[in-house]
C-alpha cells in the first residue's frame, strides 16, 4: 500500500486487554521513528504526522494509546479495567509494537502529552532509543496538572469559573479529580456532561493563538469522552509518574542519548519552564523555544522535523 507516494502499512497487536493499532509509513529499511500522540486520549487523528519526515531516508511508526483511536476496546467501554491503564502498561504497548515491527532501535518522538510518554519509555529502556526529538514538551507533574486546571484560571477566569462551577467537586476535591471521579462513574448521562465541560475548558486554555476555537475542542461525542475520561484518568494520578517514577528527578539518566527540547513561549497550557529545567538537568539536550507560538505551531513544527534530521545524522 501506499501513501502519498510512500509505503504505508498498519496493524494491531493484541496485548493483555487490548488491541493496540500501529501504523508506518516511509521505507521499511529507513531510520525507524517513533511518534506518540498527545492527549492522553487523543490519537494519530487524520495522519498528519506522516508527511514531516523523509519517506525514503525514514520509516515512521505511530500508535494510537491503548484505550483511544483505533485501538481497542475504547477506554469507556471497559471501565473495569481503566486502572490498568497506566504509563506503565503504555510503555509494555509501545515494546510490543516494537518488537512486533522486529525494530532494535528507534528515534523516539512525542508532542504535548506524547513527549512525557516518550520520556518515560526512554528512561524505562534507554538501550532502544537513539535519540528523542520532544514538541510542546510535559513531564505531567503534580505541579503541571496544578497549572493547567487551576493556576492557567488566571488568564482565563471567566472561563475557569465556569468549569469550576461545572466540575462538581466537594470540598477537599482537586478540580482534575472530580472530573476524573465522574467520568469514570456508572452515570453515564454525568459522565457526559461532565466530557462536555471539560471540552469546553480545553478550548480556552489552548486558544491564545487561535481565539476562534474556544467553545468545542472535539465534536465527536465518543472521542470527546475518550478524551476527557483519559486525560483526567491521567492527571488525576500525575501521569502515574511519582516519587521515584518522576521525570524531572530522572532526566540526568539520560545523559548521552541525544534530546531536543522544542516549546512555544505562549503555550500557557504548558509554560516553557518544564522543557527549560529538562535541559538543565539533561546533558547533551538541546533547548528551542519559538518565542511567538502556543502549544506547537509551524515554526515549532519544522524544528521539530529538523531535529529529527540531526538526531538521524548522528547515526
Amino acid at each position: 500500500m501506499t501513501f502519498d507516494g510512500a509505503t504505508f502499512d498498519h496493524g494491531r497487536v493484541d496485548v493483555p486487554n487490548a488491541s493496540i493499532y500501529w501504523e508506518a509509513t516511509g521505507n521499511p529499511g529507513g531510520i525507524p521513528v517513533l511518534y506518540l500522540h498527545g492527549g492522553p486520549g487523543g490519537s494519530l487523528g487524520k495522519g498528519g504526522y506522516r508527511k514531516r519526515h523523509d519517506s525514503d531516508r525514514f520509516w515512521t511508526i505511530g500508535l494510537d494509546q491503548r484505550g483511544c483511536g483505533h485501538s481497542t476496546p475504547a477506554a469507556q467501554d471497559d471501565l473495569p479495567n481503566l486502572p490498568l491503564n497506566t504509563t506503565r502498561t503504555l510503555i509494555e504497548d509501545i515494546e510490543a509494537v516494537r518488537e512486533h515491527l522486529g525494530i532494535t532501535r528507534w528515534i523516539v518522538t512525542g508532542v504535548s502529552w506524547g513527549s512525557t510518554l516518550a520520556l518515560a519509555y526512554a528512561l524505562a529502556h534507554p538501550h532502544r532509543v537513539t535519540g528523542i526529538a520532544l514538541m510542546a514538551v510535559t513531564t505531567t507533574s503534580r505541579d503541571e496538572v496544578d497549572w493547567i486546571t487551576e493556576g492557567v484560571g488566571r488568564i482565563f477566569p471567566e472561563a475557569w469559573h465556569e468549569f469550576a462551577e461545572a466540575s462538581g467537586a466537594v470540598q477537599g476535591e482537586r478540580l482534575v479529580g472530580a472530573y476524573a471521579r465522574r467520568l469514570a462513574g456508572s452515570d453515564r448521562k454525568d459522565a457526559e456532561t461532565a466530557a462536555l465541560a471539560w471540552d469546553r475548558w480545553e478550548s480556552w486554555h489552548v486558544s491564545l493563538d487561535a481565539p476562534q476555537m474556544r467553545g468545542r475542542y472535539i465534536d465527536d461525542e465518543r472521542a470527546r469522552m475518550t478524551f476527557a475520561l483519559l486525560v483526567t484518568h491521567y492527571w488525576s494520578n500525575d501521569g502515574f509518574l511519582v516519587g521515584g517514577e518522576r521525570i524531572l528527578d530522572r532526566i540526568h539518566e539520560l545523559e548521552g542519548v541525544p534530546g531536543h527540547l522544542i516549546h512555544g513561549r505562549r503555550d500557557v497550557s504548558g509554560p516553557a519552564v518544564t522543557p527549560w529545567l529538562l535541559h538543565q538537568r539533561w546533558p547533551g539536550s538541546t533547548l528551542t523555544v519559538v518565542d511567538d507560538e502556543g502549544h506547537g505551531g509551524p515554526t515549532c513544527v519544522q524544528a521539530f522535523c529538523d531535529a529529527v534530521e540531526q538526531l538521524a545524522g548522528m547515526q
